[in-house]
């Protein structure tokens, strides 16, 4: 039978599947969502080995040993954080506003799933989804389905155990391009959780549903002269070499200050980085980006070595970072865009007014919206750092990728990071269950449109109103009594006696 009519049919079964599940699964309460949520939370913890080395032989990107941690991350440190969030019932209640919000699950979440993290995003979005009362579907990239798959299956099988309902994991396991845009296009679907290159993530936008798309990053790491420099280069170059590079929130270019460049060259030193030189940058170059500035996907996730020995020259074993010195952002300057890959741009500014300007236009030529980091211990240009460059997640002090994702700072840990408008997000938060939830809310009457207390009357001025009736909130039982009981009092009489109960309040 046709490939395309099999997947067809899944994908059908699988929303029929979903469909049926979620409703019996939004009857469920709060503690025992939140077991089946550490079930497979604790498996995905265990499993963490196992489906990097899938990682690694199906997509041939990154480094075992960071595909380790990010399942990890994305498992347990995750769990720690969201374990506490209330996604079921009333989740939040103003007794003095009136107001109560109820979390109401938003149905089927199609989960799209990048090659660059196919095992850590799969199983942070299945856990997300259903801390917040939702059935998912995965669309694995094709280049990552195995071990996608496997994650699911994983985490499938763990919430069965704790009493999940069957359904309500779901993974296509022909994917395909076309597959995970009939996916998303399903009536059964609700949201879309859309994690990739900028095709699929403005196939999403296009669906027709809810979406979460994330674009591209591309992360300028300023180090200003106030900065520990040998700290700011030691987190650099963890940072950008982590996977390889593959995360989008990675390090892209380094921003030096002038005073400090000798001192940064010199940390550089005791770094496992290489410096490019011209002859080797054109050859790179040549290798990494085509006429129109477009990434070959081919170095994406690369070691130094294999990408310098594609590029025709060689590296020591022990390099983790190649170094490429830039004199400028844009098209004319492929380098300073995006490169998923150990490939890092270096920069020298004259001062931090430069270094922000910089900075500013890396992000507005590739990858606004996402992040940006400085190192600096002058709040008043960390300040105006943030404020100046067209980033939603400014880091300070840290490696980009783990302050990114929450990993070494008190964001929501996450591996689906909003761009903002700027990005053509509908958000810049860090993905959590509370962005997969509707909020239902109750509330009372606090100003009420009739003029009279304690009477209707019918008049000219009904329909105006007279404050806000929360205040009385705080009256005792004998002044309601007073103020609202059968022998209700004029209109001001009542205000002369709150009045007197607010001089009596500021002198407590």
């Amino acid at each position: 039978m046709d490939k395309d009519l099999i997947t067809s049919q899944q994908i059908r079964d699988l929303c029929q599947a979903a469909s049926e599940a979620q409703k019996k699964f939004s009857t469920f309460s709060q503690k025992k969502i939140d077991e089946i949520c550490k079930a497979m939370a604790d498996t995905g913890y265990r499993k963490s080995v196992e489906l990097a080395k899938l990682a690694v032989e199906d997509t041939g990107m990154g480094r075992f040993e960071d595909k380790i941690t990010k399942n990890e991350f994305s498992t347990r440190d995750l769990w720690d954080i969201i374990k506490k969030m209330k996604t079921v019932g009333v989740i939040k209640e103003d007794r003095r506003k009136k107001v109560t919000e109820f979390a109401e699950p938003m149905g089927i979440v199609a989960g799209i799933i990048p090659t660059t993290n196919p095992t850590s995003t799969a199983m942070y979005k299945i856990i997300i989804a259903l801390k917040s009362g939702n059935a998912i579907i995965l669309s694995p990239h094709p280049r990552a389905a195995r071990c996608t798959c496997a994650a699911a299956e994983i985490m499938k099988n763990a919430a069965l155990k704790a009493g999940a309902p069957p359904g309500i994991i779901g993974c296509i396991t022909e994917p395909s391009v076309e597959a995970a845009q009939r996916l998303m296009q399903h009536k059964f679907v609700n949201v879309i959780l859309s994690t990739g290159g900028r095709a699929i993530v403005i196939a999403a936008h296009s669906s027709g549903k809810p979406a979460y798309g994330v674009g591209p990053g591309n992360v300028p790491a300023f180090i200003e002269k106030s900065a520990n420099v040998k700290k700011a280069v030691r987190d650099i170059i963890a940072g950008k070499s982590f996977d390889n590079g593959l995360i989008c929130s990675s390090e892209q270019t380094m921003v030096v200050e002038k005073t400090i460049d000798k001192k940064v060259r010199d940390a550089l030193k005791n770094e496992p980085v290489y410096w490019i030189n011209s002859d080797e940058m054109e050859k790179l170059q040549k290798l990494m980006f085509n006429e129109k500035g477009q990434l070959n996907t081919s170095v994406v996730g690369q070691t130094p070595q294999k990408i310098a020995e594609i590029a025709g020259f060689t590296v020591n074993q022990t390099i983790r970072v190649l170094l490429v010195e830039l004199g400028g952002v844009g098209k004319e300057f492929p380098f300073s865009r995006e490169k998923l890959s150990p490939v890092l741009g270096y920069y020298v500014v004259d001062d931090a007014n430069c270094g922000i300007e910089v900075s500013r236009k890396i992000t507005l030529f590739h990858g606004v919206g996402h992040t940006a980091v400085i190192h600096s211990n002058n709040k008043d240009i960390v300040r105006r750092f943030s404020e100046k460059v067209t980033a939603l997640r400014v880091c300070v002090n840290t490696p980009a990728p783990h302050g990114s994702v929450g990993y070494s700072t008190d964001l929501v840990p996450a591996m689906t990071l909003g761009s903002g408008s700027w990005g053509g997000s509908i958000t810049g938060d860090n993905i959590s269950p509370m962005h997969l939830i509707n909020i239902k809310r109750l509330v009372w009457e606090t100003k009420p449109l009739h003029s009279g207390l304690g009477r209707d009357r019918i008049n000219g001025e009904s329909f105006k109103r007279k404050g806000r009736y929360s205040q009385y909130d705080d009256l005792d039982s004998t002044q309601r009594k007073h103020l609202f009981g059968s022998n209700a009092m004029t209109e001001k009489q009542v205000e002369s006696i709150m009045d007197e109960f607010s001089k009596q309040r500021k002198t407590v």
